[in-house]
């Protein structure tokens, strides 16, 4: 059964006239995103101290913006949750998931980076991939600045976001600086979907199949880059040694089984991995806290996870 405060928020999108995303161009839709906010994501809630800042690689700026969670020191050295934003790789931006990094970084007592990867189709596959990248690259050599513990850095985000930070654990596998763990929210991992839930939820759950095949034209500049591991993390020919991991679905969402998927290959690879499906939810819905209350439960629960994770729970 669809949580009725789910069923609502659709009844409610439908109500206001919200377009698809797929009908508009990606500057309109980005609009159309950020101005959602107002319908269904809560007050932001206070935290310590944000920081703005901009890293510069290969002379592409990349915003970074900074959370340090309520209770903590300015000097403190915290670990950090870098995280990437949902959208598509199309939309989404500090702006639009500000209330989430808001709620990890207290609920994780963490640091938080959100980071504001290029987007498509301006800037397409795989840019966010290099930004990641560059960003994970930036957090350790400003570790002290940021007064966070460089061998604790996590990785995660949401939907497109957990592509980008699957995929990032993939590429600095090895490397002697590399994330201590992955927060896997309804992550798109394959850039062929053909699940039962993309069949069974990809018309009237908010995420449809036409709107995921225009967000992956807008990311992929060409179809061979769907088999790419850094597009499509679940087609990488291994996943052992990988960072432990948090992968969180929701049942009514066309990524939902491909989320799965990806938690049984990190476990079946020997890595540590916890996999939570909130079974009545739809694709998006810890950005929707408004109006779904099972997004603070959710983002409680990944903030939690990290906690415990961090203190060797």
């Amino acid at each position: 059964m669809l949580d009725p405060q789910a069923r609502q928020f659709l009844q409610l999108m439908a109500d206001q006239g919200v377009p698809p995303a797929h009908t508009l161009t990606a500057p309109q839709a980005r609009q159309a995103y950020l101005k959602r906010r107002s319908l269904s994501q809560p007050d932001a809630p206070a935290v310590a101290a944000t920081h703005d800042h901009v890293l510069t690689h290969n002379g592409v700026d990349i915003a970074v913006r900074e959370y340090r969670p309520l209770g903590s020191q300015a000097h403190d050295r915290l670990p950090a949750l870098l995280y990437f934003h949902g959208g598509g790789w199309t939309v989404g931006d500090i702006e639009t998931h500000d209330v989430v990094c808001r709620s990890l970084c207290n609920a994780s007592g963490t640091s938080v980076l959100s980071v504001d990867y290029r987007l498509g189709p301006e800037a397409p596959f795989p840019a966010a991939y290099e930004d990641a990248v560059a960003s994970f690259e930036w957090a350790v050599a400003h570790a002290d600045k940021l007064h966070i513990d460089a061998q604790r850095i996590a990785v995660g985000g949401d939907s497109a976001g957990g592509n980008i930070a699957a995929a990032l654990c993939l590429g600095l596998r090895g490397q002697a600086a590399h994330p201590g763990f992955q927060l896997l929210i309804y992550p798109a991992v394959t850039m062929r979907p053909d699940t039962p839930s993309y069949h069974a939820n990809g018309q009237g759950y908010m995420l449809t199949q036409d709107a995921m095949r225009w967000y992956t034209a807008n990311y992929l500049s060409q179809d061979q880059d769907a088999d790419d591991w850094r597009a499509s993390p679940l087609m990488a020919t291994s996943h052992a040694d990988l960072p432990a991991a948090l992968v969180l679905t929701a049942g009514f969402d066309p990524l939902r089984d491909e989320g799965l998927l990806y938690a049984d290959a990190l476990s079946q690879a020997g890595v540590a991995t916890q996999y939570v499906c909130f079974e009545r939810q739809i694709h998006g819905f810890v950005t929707m806290g408004r109006v779904i209350r099972e997004a603070q439960t959710a983002l409680t629960l990944c903030g939690h996870a990290l906690k415990r994770h961090w203190a060797g729970v």
